[in-house]
């Protein structure tokens, strides 16, 4: 059974409290996600000494690190925080779920 594709509309996330963060998106994935883009955070210098990844849970998405990545920038460091994908699908699918997440890490 083929997974219904839903893509939020940019403009959802263009006064989100606490983002303030240029989109970037990923859309070179593994096979499975053709006409997927993964949308991630990356702020902060690319040559900078340390970068830090936050990778969220289920279900959750990157935006939970909105507190954080401001405190991280002031230290110098890059910041890289992707959204993985399906936080919103049944837990009847947890390990689809994982799998997916997984296979979108490995591409950053």
């Amino acid at each position: 059974m083929a997974l219904e594709i839903v893509r939020t509309p940019e403009e959802r996330f263009a006064a989100l409290h606490g983002r303030p963060y240029a989109p970037h998106y990923l859309d070179d994935l593994p096979p499975g996600f053709q006409g997927l883009r993964a949308h991630y955070v990356d702020e902060g210098p690319r040559d900078a000494e340390h970068t830090f990844l936050c990778l969220h849970g289920e279900p959750s998405w990157a935006y939970i690190y909105r507190r954080m990545i401001p405190v991280f920038l002031g230290s110098g460091a890059r910041v890289v925080a992707p959204d993985f994908f399906g936080s919103a699908a049944p837990t009847s699918r947890c390990g689809t779920r994982i799998t997916r997440s997984a296979s979108t890490a490995t591409s950053f």
